[in-house]
């Protein structure tokens, strides 16, 4: 018999905007590769979302918003009416258990590779600046990174209507909110950093032109959802897709001060450093971001139950995204709620496998004991 431990702020109810969440954990959005070669959503997927559906609120893995958008093998899409439809299992699998559950919209931008587009197309970005890293999977095997194509100006406002249908079809799909990914070096993210943006357009230039293309994003889909059911992420700390800018905290905190005018669902910040950290001067903290924004904030990389109950407690969290140990703890919640240990994390050749095997086979604790 395990004793019970208390986790009052980490397992107790939040209200996120009008939804009510039953603790504040939340599923990180992590790309897991299991839609196929039609990025089409399905059961299997249905089956994993409903297994964590304990957490408070489920964000799903980065799903692209366009073809131009694509850049990761078998990841899921929102652009079409087929993929709004199968979409509908994985709403209802997940809502059925109390649980509200957003969409993550991605472009991949200069993280992908012309292999993944018609006609052999080469990747966009804020710029023609290439990523400086060993490359990346590709539907013809690992291949270097190529120098992207720059977007022209008149091609931004195609962007962003992509997103504002991709969040049309979501709403459509029954989700209950959507999140903008505007972190990890993806396309977002390379307008709004000095090292990717190097435009000399209405997009470049200082941070209020490298912040316009957000903007535009957020003020297209929030025609289609109320503020309070979108989010946005970002990575102020981050060095993935080779990224990371002298100027990111005077930049970042511009951005989020921002944001704050919308009243949106959340802002949500890749404060911990599991992903590797820029080294341009000293991290970012939640406290930081707390000074410029007043709305819910979550904290997501590395976090433990311990420093995610601190960061709570302190107040400078509302809640916090867990990427791995929910990868392998589908019942993560009850292993906080009652002290249970947590399952050998998952080797990270399993995150991508393709099928069921590193995805919907981790046992939850009691299942485990009963094995035993």
């Amino acid at each position: 018999m395990s004793i019970q431990t208390t986790s009052p702020a980490l397992l107790s109810p939040f209200k996120l905007g009008d939804l009510p969440l039953k603790n504040r954990v939340v599923l990180a959005p992590l790309t897991r590769s299991r839609a196929g070669e039609t990025r089409m959503p399905n059961p299997l997927m249905a089956e994993y979302y409903a297994q964590r559906a304990s957490a408070g609120l489920i964000i799903t893995e980065a799903t692209v918003i366009s073809t131009q958008a694509i850049g990761w093998q078998n990841t899921p899409g929102i652009y079409s009416d087929e993929q709004l439809e199968a979409w509908k299992q994985i709403v209802t699998a997940v809502q059925t258990r109390e649980t509200p559950i957003f969409m993550q919209l991605w472009h991949c931008g200069r993280a992908s590779h012309s292999s993944f587009h018609e006609n052999g197309q080469l990747p966009v970005a804020a710029s023609a600046v290439k990523i400086n890293g060993e490359g990346l999977h590709t539907p013809v095997g690992k291949q270097p990174y190529e120098t992207p194509r720059a977007l022209e100006t008149d091609e931004i406002a195609i962007v962003v209507e992509d997103y504002r249908k991709a969040a049309e079809r979501a709403k459509d799909a029954g989700f209950d909110g959507v999140e903008i990914h505007a972190a990890n070096g993806y396309l977002i993210d390379t307008f709004l950093q000095t090292k990717t943006n190097h435009r000399t357009d209405a997009y470049g230039g200082g941070v209020e032109n490298r912040y316009r293309f957000l903007k535009e994003i957020v003020e297209a889909i929030i025609t289609v959802f109320p503020a309070n059911r979108v989010g946005v992420r970002l990575s102020p700390n981050g060095v993935y897709n080779d990224m990371g800018s002298p100027d990111y905290r005077e930049s970042f905190l511009y951005i989020a001060g921002q944001l704050n005018t919308y009243n949106l669902a959340y802002l949500h910040l890749l404060d911990g450093l599991a992903f590797g950290f820029h080294e341009l001067g000293t991290p970012m903290m939640l406290g930081e971001f707390r000074e410029v924004f007043a709305g819910t904030l979550i904290g997501n990389c590395g976090y433990t139950q311990e420093l995610a109950e601190t960061a709570i407690s302190s107040g400078v969290a509302d809640l916090i995204a867990f990427g791995r140990d929910l990868i392998s703890n589908p019942d993560l919640v009850e292993r906080f709620t009652h002290g249970w240990p947590l399952n050998p994390p998952a080797e990270m050749g399993a995150w991508y496998s393709f099928g069921p095997e590193g995805y919907v086979d981790f046992p939850t604790y009691q299942e485990s004991q009963s094995v035993s």
